[in-house]
Order: structure tokens, then sequence, then C-alpha cells
């Protein structure tokens, strides 16, 4: 999270919204207490991690093995 005064952030609006659109989490203070919280108003669209499904998904230990209903094709 990165926290700006208000001064600040009004001199880098700019950098502070483009920081914002890659997912940082920027919040604006006034006084040194947080008022605003910037967020993309569309969700931010992020790659998925690899590895991210681990464990969600199973194979049964005969997957290679022959399908009965399909034996006489073979």
């Amino acid at each position: 999270m990165q926290q700006i005064n208000l001064d600040e952030a009004s001199k880098h609006l700019s950098d502070l919204i483009e920081a914002a659109l890659r997912g940082e989490e920027i919040v604006i203070a006034k006084d040194d207490q947080p008022v605003v919280k910037l967020t993309p108003v569309s969700p931010v669209n992020r790659r998925p991690q690899f590895g991210s499904a681990k464990g969600l998904v199973t194979i049964s230990d005969d997957f290679d093995d022959p399908i009965e209903d399909f034996k006489d094709y073979m």
C-alpha cells in the first residue's frame, strides 16, 4: 500500500492513477489521516498465476486404462 499526502497527490495524480490501474493500492491522506483510496473502476486483468489451481484438479489412477465400452473397437 502506498500512502501519499494530498498536496503530493495533486502534483502526481496521473502517476498515481497509472499505479492504481496496475493494481497497486493508493491511499491519499490529509493531515496524516487516510481519507481516499484510489481503485480502478474496472477490475484489473491479471494473468493467472502458475500453480494457482494446484490441488483443484485430480486425475484418477486408471486414467490411461482402456474404457470398458470401447474394448470391442480396439
